[in-house]
């Protein structure tokens, strides 16, 4: 699809084919496409099809409503920020003072409209032009056109000087998948860095696997999971931000956020009746420590980041809590002959530290969820150093 037939898709033509081709599934795409190319153009049938699975695949990250009124493009979706990611921030961004901001690399405008829907007033620039009309049209169907201007132009001849915020979010994919060295990002994080330091206030989407060490020495690095799931990190520059700033680990949809406290690597210890799984961006940010801290726990391995503890359970936001029933040895076969035992045909495998795949050990283990019914959670991992398996069941979700 290129410009000219995205503004044929905004048409009122373009949106009445849209609404034909709105549901059609996988199966039903090739008659139907070879009926409407009796009446429009092939180049629009294809773009207005592709509209539509780009929708369905987008209710993930946007949910159904927005998905379905929005437009995209393949890239532009796979790298566009889930809407409570973007809106977490545009509230941070508001809560700073920001009333204006430059969105630079916007995409397909995920975050500056997180941005308008905060109260600020946006610049959104990328030098693409299919996408910048993409993101155009999308602050057009949210209502927000008045608060978002869009810039086709490269974000290194741009000048953000008057505006109180900064955002970029460089591209970390190719045409040959995720890119994982910050310099080789598009632009390289280098420039992004020096375009943040010379703005007010500003933050960088970055990949979440970004290694400590590369964290400027003038950023606040916060992780950012949803329903468990890390989903980025975002490197802020604030006033007082740096390297006395703690790590931040945020969990949505909830907005709970942990900072850390410089804490020294937890001790590790035999595993004890309850085992804590701390969630993602817990881990990326370092802050098991923390974790371990409010649970009065320690660690099952010096390597391993599970805590345990005796102590009764506690419901904390940041740690999914499990009471465990049998610390064994790893060995497939004792597994198999240990739950068919006690009736259990449904297992959930989770792992840390071990080469064993999930998929792989449902297989060999040969359960019948038909003729047993109980259920059990099974951890794949390393204790002092041994490959071990605990069995154990989630705790409820408030303590007991």
């Amino acid at each position: 699809m290129d410009v000219e037939v995205f503004a044929e898709l905004l048409s009122p033509a373009g949106q009445s084919l849209l609404r034909e081709v709105r549901g059609v599934t996988p199966a039903e795409e090739l008659a139907l496409a070879t009926r409407l190319r009796q009446r429009y153009a092939p180049a629009l049938v294809a773009a207005a099809l592709t509209q539509s699975r780009l929708r369905t695949r987008a209710v993930a990250k946007f949910g159904a409503a927005e998905a379905a009124a929005l437009y995209f493009t393949a890239d532009g979706l796979e790298q566009a920020t889930r809407t409570s990611v973007a809106d977490h921030r545009a509230r941070r961004f508001a809560a700073l003072g920001a009333g204006s901001a430059a969105d630079l690399c916007c995409g397909v405008g995920a975050d500056a409209l997180a941005l308008a829907r905060a109260g600020i007033e946006v610049l959104a620039v990328d030098r693409d032009p299919l996408t910048c009309a993409v993101a155009r049209a999308n602050a057009h169907v949210l209502g927000l056109a008045d608060r978002v201007e869009v810039r086709c132009a490269d974000v290194a001849d741009v000048s953000t000087a008057g505006y109180d915020a900064l955002f970029a979010d460089p591209a970390r994919r190719s045409g040959r998948g995720r890119i994982f060295d910050p310099e080789a990002y598009s632009p390289p994080l280098s420039w992004a860095v020096e375009a943040a330091l010379a703005a007010p206030l500003a933050a960088l989407k970055v990949a979440p696997g970004i290694p400590h060490e590369a964290v400027p020495a003038q950023a606040q690095a916060e992780w950012v999971s949803h329903s468990g799931d890390v989903k980025e990190a975002v490197l802020w520059f604030t006033p007082g931000s740096g390297a006395a700033a703690a790590p931040l680990a945020t969990l949505l949809p909830s907005g709970e956020t942990l900072a850390g406290r410089g804490l020294p690597d937890p001790p590790a210890g035999p595993v004890g009746r309850y085992l804590y799984e701390p969630d993602g961006a817990v881990v990326r940010a370092h802050l098991v420590a923390d974790v371990a801290a409010l649970l009065e726990g320690r660690l099952i391995d010096p390597t391993i980041a599970y805590v345990t503890t005796d102590a009764p359970p506690r419901a904390i936001p940041y740690a999914t809590g499990y009471e465990i029933t049998d610390v064994l040895p790893f060995h497939v076969k004792k597994l198999r002959a240990l739950l068919r035992e006690r009736g259990v045909g449904t297992v959930t495998v989770k792992k840390r530290g071990s080469a064993v795949e999930p998929e792989e050990l449902r297989r060999k283990l040969k359960l019948d969820p038909k003729a047993a019914t109980g259920s059990c959670t099974v951890f794949l991992t390393r204790v002092a150093g041994a490959p071990s398996m605990l069995l154990g069941h989630p705790l409820p979700r408030e303590p007991r």
